[in-house]
């Protein structure tokens, strides 16, 4: 940047794909006004995991991000999320939502844990 600083990259973000899905699944699940609630939770095979869950609102201190949907971080996780993005993948293995997290140093096989360097 012209004053010397460097921006810095976006807390976290979602694909098109990945908007496009969770208002998909909202709106099968007759709850248009819901968010996709992407947390951070101690556990699973590397020391940490992600979770997917449908809310009706975002908790007061949430990132909320918008487009075709609605995605709801709160901070605890925002902060182990920092710079990840949230996709939707549909392979032979099976159809999914996928982060990929520059925090995480290694997870396992399935992708689902992670642990932080």
């Amino acid at each position: 940047m012209p004053d010397g600083t460097t921006p810095s990259p976006p807390a976290f973000q979602a694909t098109p794909r990945a908007f496009a899905q969770v208002a998909e699944i909202t709106a099968r699940e007759g709850r248009p006004g819901a968010g996709l609630r992407v947390a951070v939770l101690a556990g699973g095979c590397s020391g940490f995991q992600y979770s997917f869950a449908l809310e009706d609102a975002p908790a007061g201190d949430d990132l909320v991000l918008e487009d075709k949907a609605k995605i709801f971080i709160d901070p605890v996780s925002l902060d182990l999320l920092a710079g990840a993005q949230l996709d939707w993948t549909d392979a032979l293995i099976g159809a999914h939502f996928a982060i990929t997290n520059p925090q995480a140093v290694s997870g396992c096989g399935c992708g689902a844990s992670f642990s932080i360097g």
